[in-house]
């Protein structure tokens, strides 16, 4: 084994970290999003799910998509990191459906959700957050490619 081969067995045993730098930040504010997302949700469901069952549902659905989405950032790795790009670009959609949905039928949704007129409810964290995660992944890519 030549010094060129044992220096690429050492970096595909070792995942590539996703959390080195604004990665941690990303880290932080996804997790901070689970909790609120997630308690949110839980206690609207739990309170009064026939009130909003599409909003509370949603927004249990956004609590589990940044719970996915901050596990595979901790992880690390290649597998982990197109798995994340995957669920940040989910993220955005479903931000931009229920967004756009939210300011052109109100009715359809008699309580906010997480992803609510873009995030407003939550400073616009929902819609800033998986751009900055899908830059931030492109960016930390092997090579600095899309792949």
């Amino acid at each position: 084994m030549t010094s060129g081969e044992a220096e690429v067995a050492v970096t595909e045993d070792k995942p590539t970290r996703l959390i080195s730098g604004p990665g941690i930040l990303l880290v932080w504010l996804y997790g901070v999003m689970v909790v609120g997302a997630v308690s949110r949700s839980a206690y609207q469901i739990a309170t009064e799910f026939d009130r909003a069952p599409l909003a509370y549902s949603l927004s249990a659905v956004a609590g589990v998509v940044y719970g996915f989405i901050t596990y595979t950032l901790v992880r690390g790795g290649e597998t982990a990191r197109k798995a994340a790009r995957v669920c940040c670009a989910a993220e955005l959609a479903g931000v931009l459906i229920v967004g756009t949905w939210t300011m052109v039928e109100p009715s359809a949704f008699p309580d906010a959700t997480v992803w609510s007129d873009f995030g407003m409810g939550y400073v616009f964290i929902p819609v800033l957050l998986p751009m900055s995660a899908l830059y931030w992944l492109r960016k930390r890519a092997p090579h600095g490619g899309a792949a």
